[in-house]
């Protein structure tokens, strides 16, 4: 970033991985470090903040801002959320201020992130925008697992753990290896789709994947009737 730049700042996506600060990237790191805003999603002004707690020991705090995102499934609540929180960052980025907005995971895999950047590029197509990646769930949780995910032409599907049973089926079905996200309002449904096709044998649920709670649970007909964590996910390899 150059001191002497004028004109409109350049919005940063920082993925900052699924938990463990050592594996957000070295560029994602100095992005952070030298940004004069650094913005992080917040479901309400009180919920503490996931990703926050990534960066909290490597950046200024007094440069931080929350920007709120709420979890609810109401469009039209959602996108004047949305139009908030791109007119919050846009003030920055008109007055010349490069900004960086950092997302669990990856920015641009089911990253909040998304909304940002399609709302600002609506109402103001000349953003400026570097994505930086970062370790996704999916990658992590696998690793951590070791489960491979594909192996020479093997298909790979990730999904919602909110999707039908119709869907999950044909999924399951079409795909080697498939990755549910975020199964947890769902798990009892599911474990009982894996029974029916005997799948249950072939799966592996990781929640808080790298960070100090992570779990790994080979055996998933022991969660059935649990309260499972929102941040997890189940990986099936057939």
């Amino acid at each position: 970033m150059d001191p002497e730049k004028t004109g409109v700042g350049r919005l940063y996506g920082v993925g900052v991985g699924p938990g463990d600060p050592e594996l957000i990237t070295l560029r994602g790191h100095r992005i952070l470090s030298e940004v004069p805003v650094i913005f992080i999603p917040q479901k309400d002004e009180r919920a503490d903040s996931f990703a926050w707690s990534i960066i909290a020991d490597m950046v200024d705090k007094s440069k931080v801002q929350g920007l709120i995102f709420p979890m609810s499934r109401d469009r039209k609540q959602l996108n004047e959320h949305w139009r908030k929180a791109a007119a919050i960052v846009w003030q920055h980025l008109d007055k010349g201020e490069d900004c960086a907005m950092v997302t669990l995971g990856d920015p641009l895999l089911y990253g909040t992130f998304i909304h940002l950047l399609e709302t600002l590029r609506m109402e103001h197509p000349e953003v400026d925008v570097e994505v930086i990646p970062g370790v996704s769930s999916v990658t992590a949780a696998a690793a951590r697992a070791v489960v491979p995910l594909a192996i020479s032409d093997e298909r790979v599907a990730i999904i919602s753990g909110n999707d039908n049973d119709e869907a999950i089926r044909k999924t399951l079905e079409s795909f080697d290896t498939i990755v549910f996200l975020k199964p947890n309002a769902m798990f009892d449904r599911l474990l009982g789709i894996l029974g029916e096709m005997d799948l249950l044998d072939r799966c592996s649920y990781v929640s808080r994947c790298t960070t100090g709670d992570e779990e790994i649970v080979r055996d998933i007909r022991e969660l059935k009737g649990k309260k499972l964590d929102y941040f997890s996910l189940l990986i099936v390899r057939k």
